[in-house]
Parts: C-alpha cells; sequence; structure tokens
C-alpha cells in the first residue's frame, strides 16, 4: 500500500517514526504538548453535556461527530491535503467510524444510567487496553516499571472519580448501574481500539483526512437511532449551542489534537495524559457547575498524576 504524502506540520513527524531510532526527542516533545492541549479541550465535555439537554445520548454523539467531521475537513482543504481514500480502504473505515461511534455513544449513555464515578473510573481503564492492545498489534511493548506506573496513574482515576455525580438521570437501582457500567466499560474498550487505529494509520493518511472519514463514518453509523428520536422534545438555543461547542473543542480540536500526538508518542503515553482529563473536569466543574471535589478527589488526582510521572520519565 502506498503511503500517502502528509502535508502540515502535525504530520511531518512520520518521517521519524519510520527510523531506526524511532521518533526524536522533538517529536515525542511536541506528541505530549498535543496531548496536553487536547485534555484542555476535553474537559469541557461535562459540562457542555450538562447544558445540552434535553438532546438524547445519541442525539448529542451523532451532531458532535457530524460537527468534528466538517470542522477538520474544512481544516484539510485549507492545508491542501488529498482528503479522499481509495475505495478498497472504505470497508476498514467503516469499522473505524463503528468503534468510534460506541466510544462516544457509550460514555455519553452511561452518565444516565450510573454515577458520573463509576462512568470515568471505568471509562478510564482504556489504558490498560491501549497498552495490551500497542504490545499485541504494534509490537510497542512498555518496560515493567512503566507498566506499573500505568496502573497506579488508574488506581489513580478510580479514586479520583469519587466525586459525586448531580446529572444521572437514572434511579440507580441494581439493573441500572450494571448497564450504565457496562457501557462505560464498552467506552473504555473502544477508546483503547480508537487510540491503536489512530496511531496504526499514522504512515498512511495524513491527520486531517484521517479524522474526517473516521469523525463522519461514525456519525453516519448513528444517523439511523438519530433520526428516531429526533423532533421528540424541545430544541432551546442554549442546548443546540452546547451541542455544537461539543463538535468543535472536545471532539473537533481535541480529539484531533489527540490524533496528532498519538501519531508522535506512543498511545499508553498519550492515552495516560488523556485520563487528566477528569481532573480539569473536576476544576471546571467547580467553576461552573458549583461541583465541589471531596478530598479523596484531590487525593486522586494526586495519586494519577504520580504515576504519569513515572510512566513518562
Amino acid at each position: 500500500m502506498m503511503k500517502a504524502k502528509s502535508t502540515g506540520s502535525m504530520d511531518k513527524h512520520t518521517q521519524h517514526d519510520t527510523s531506526p531510532q524511532g521518533p526524536s526527542v522533538s517529536t515525542q516533545r511536541g506528541g505530549l504538548l498535543y496531548v496536553v492541549v487536547a485534555v484542555l479541550f476535553f474537559a469541557t465535555s461535562p459540562v457542555f453535556i450538562r447544558w445540552s439537554q434535553p438532546f438524547h445520548a445519541v442525539e448529542i454523539a451523532f451532531w458532535r461527530l457530524a460537527i468534528a467531521a466538517l470542522l477538520v475537513a474544512v481544516l484539510g482543504f485549507l492545508a491542501r491535503q488529498k482528503m479522499r481514500i481509495r475505495l478498497q480502504e472504505f470497508p476498514r473505515f467503516l469499522l473505524y467510524g463503528l468503534v468510534t461511534a460506541l466510544h462516544f455513544f457509550s460514555y455519553i449513555a452511561s452518565l444516565n444510567y450510573t454515577t458520573t464515578a463509576h462512568s470515568l473510573a471505568l471509562t478510564y481503564t482504556s489504558p490498560i487496553f491501549v497498552t495490551l492492545f500497542s504490545a499485541l498489534f504494534l509490537r510497542e511493548s512498555l518496560p515493567l516499571r512503566k507498566l506499573l506506573g500505568m496502573l497506579i496513574a488508574v488506581v489513580g482515576v478510580a479514586i479520583m472519580a469519587g466525586f459525586e455525580p448531580h446529572y444521572t438521570s437514572c434511579s440507580l437501582n441494581g439493573q441500572c448501574m450494571v448497564l450504565g457500567d457496562g457501557l462505560a466499560l464498552l467506552s473504555g474498550l473502544c477508546y483503547g481500539i480508537y487510540s491503536i487505529v489512530g496511531r496504526s494509520e499514522r504512515e498512511r493518511h495524513p491527520l486531517f483526512r484521517y479524522t474526517t472519514h473516521v469523525y463522519g463514518l461514525a456519525a453516519l453509523w448513528l444517523l439511523p437511532v438519530t433520526l428516531f428520536f429526533a423532533f421528540k422534545h424541545t430544541y432551546p438555543l442554549p442546548a443546540i449551542a452546547a451541542v455544537c461547542a461539543l463538535g468543535i473543542f472536545p471532539l473537533g480540536l481535541g480529539h484531533t489534537l489527540y490524533n496528532a500526538a498519538l501519531r508522535r508518542v506512543h498511545a499508553t503515553y498519550a492515552n495516560l495524559i488523556a485520563t487528566q482529563e477528569v481532573t480539569m473536569g473536576i476544576i471546571l466543574s467547580v467553576i461552573f457547575l458549583h461541583d465541589i471535589p471531596s478530598l479523596m478527589t484531590v487525593i486522586g488526582v494526586l495519586v494519577t498524576l504520580g504515576g504519569i510521572i513515572s510512566v513518562l520519565l
């Protein structure tokens, strides 16, 4: 398969990734910077999701993906990237879109059936899946010391996510919790696959072409269900604005930067830093939603940061 020529600074690093020595230090630092900025965008999700009511979870996932696809397509044309994929690649990208759609829908839907604590803790088991899949499919393993640091970070997320939720609509009985926890775990699994796919395609497709097709096909998967829920509730302007913001900031900008980071650094590194969406989300929830974190939340933040630092050093 011919490698697609990439344009734009975020794709030039692929030349380094194929060298025997691996990506340069500057390339890796750039990738880490991308994911740090991505986290700032990710962290706006809980606030915008809260403000997007009464949109259904499927509607939110569809519109944010569709808006993000349009945004990165425009960026791709401005960057003069060739945006078409070959016909024989379409089935593969259709599968990528399904995984992406399941990730976003499952996470948003889980918030309706389980606590925010459970949802975040289970969704951010994704570094475990990323590390496993990286070793199995990309032959990119981590030394034992870094694996231990990763586990510490995941435990920290579980502790950190102990702040109580305010936007679960379910009565939180046993069956409801099991459904919500299952959706959150599915979201984490899909996030792991999504991360590995983003890294594996770095040499074949420039960033904007890749993300346009993944986001767009993910939206296409959700379209039939979205049409089922359409026009069954009111559409207040603040909620519409919140959904548009979800498409532009945490997804269109945040996830595109995350995918750019995946092209420069080990997928586990990028995914671990992405867990700090929880930390930033807590801070934004304090500012905009007046959700005050508990002492255990602060402890969880410190444990997670310690784990991440031990992995990156």
